[in-house]
């Protein structure tokens, strides 16, 4: 029976992984060679590359005076590139039926709560940025664990299908705590781990310049999620003082918006950690006078923003604190303890045993197997 009962979890796994089963997706962006065919001269195209350019769509989203930083690039060069482009993308208008046609290929990937899902009605978007800000310990990095596992299952399953890139600014990356979860949700750790790309940045230099490494492997993998955990933590240490506080705010707009630009670019998910710091214009009427860092520069630049905070025990509790689709001021409780990751476990080895309960009925019947009681079996060798 013990031995049925593997072969049936090693079958689950299976399946689980399975990519074959998956519809192919065409791209939604326009790789930077098509230029060489619209009459653009390969050697222009490699420094596009060499900037961290890899799509036509990247390029649009780049103002002239960018591209005519990159070395060995004019303003003629620049103005017939961006006219090349502009004949392989549409970024003008398009009708409202076009923007709901395009709004489809949006996915939903799964938090691995269902009362969490339903909140952010299905899960983390894709070709937005979702913010996740609370005081520590409210459960934001463990839910990027969680995203880590859920964004490799595939789109029937509610997940994405895709890799998984992480940018870790804490040191708060733990590949140990992505096992458990893996198994939680049937699927092979090693196979879970091996789709992740990790980096640890230590300024808001290398952090944005890890931004522009992911370029080229977005534009020849399937990525479907990017996390920044966190956001803000480089910034407040390499700018300290109100007198850096406005060049603190350029720089971090600058990063926010490659950001933006990756998530449109590529149709990832990017969901990004924030801080809190104390509100002194909070009044001693509300019990929990906190706000996100980054002042109105963050506030614009994420999509979906979500308040966590500590609840009773284990418990965390997340509401809506800012969203374009989705009712504001809801708060919801969910759990993400590693012992919710046992009983998960629990029961999905129940539904595999319910699964096989025919089969042992008909091994009992043809003798294989004698019924003892509910403690106990054995198996006629």
């Amino acid at each position: 029976m013990i031995g049925t009962l593997n072969r049936a979890e090693e079958a689950s796994q299976l399946q689980l992984v399975e990519r074959e089963d998956i519809d192919d997706e065409e791209d939604l962006f326009e790789a930077i060679d098509k230029l060489i065919t619209a009459g653009i001269n390969a050697g222009d195209v490699k420094k596009l590359q060499d900037a961290g350019i890899y799509t036509c769509n990247g390029l649009m989203m780049h103002t002239k005076k960018n591209l005519t930083g990159i070395k060995g690039l004019s303003e003629a060069k620049v103005d017939k590139i961006c006219e090349a482009a502009e004949k392989i993308v549409n970024f003008g208008y398009i009708t409202g039926s076009d923007a709901l046609l395009k709004r489809k290929s949006v996915i939903r990937i799964t938090t691995g709560s269902q009362a969490l899902d339903e909140l952010l009605g299905g899960g983390i978007e894709t070709s937005a940025i979702t913010e996740a800000f609370g005081e520590f310990r409210s459960g934001k990095t463990q839910l990027a664990h969680t995203l880590c596992v859920s964004t490799q299952l595939p789109t029937n399953m509610r997940g994405g299908s895709g890799k998984v890139a992480y940018i870790d600014t804490e040191g708060t990356f733990r590949p140990d705590r992505v096992i458990p979860i893996a198994e939680r949700f049937g699927m092979d750790p090693g196979a879970v781990l091996d789709n992740i790309v990790y980096a640890r940045a230590y300024t808001y230099e290398h952090q944005y310049n890890l931004l522009l490494g992911l370029a080229a492997k977005m534009s020849e993998e399937p990525f479907r999620l990017l996390i920044v955990d966190s956001v803000i933590a480089l910034f407040r240490v390499d700018f300290t003082g109100r007198g850096e506080l406005a060049e603190r705010q350029q720089k971090l707009a600058q990063m926010l918006s490659r950001l933006t630009k990756i998530a449109e670019e590529f149709n990832v998910a990017v969901y990004m950690t924030n801080q809190v710091i104390a509100d002194p214009g909070g009044g001693v009427f509300i019990s929990d006078p906190k706000k996100p860092a980054g002042g109105h520069v963050l506030a614009h630049a994420a999509t979906i923003r979500l308040m966590f905070r500590k609840g009773k025990g284990e418990q965390r509790v997340c509401k809506v604190f800012d969203a374009p689709n989705l009712p504001e001021a809801e708060a919801i409780s969910f759990h993400f303890s590693l012992t919710a990751t046992k009983h998960m476990a629990l029961v999905i080895a129940l539904l595999l045993l319910l699964a096989k309960m025919g089969e042992l009925k008909k091994l009992v019947e043809e003798g294989k197997m004698k019924y003892i009681g509910l403690s106990e079996a054995s198996v006629d060798t």
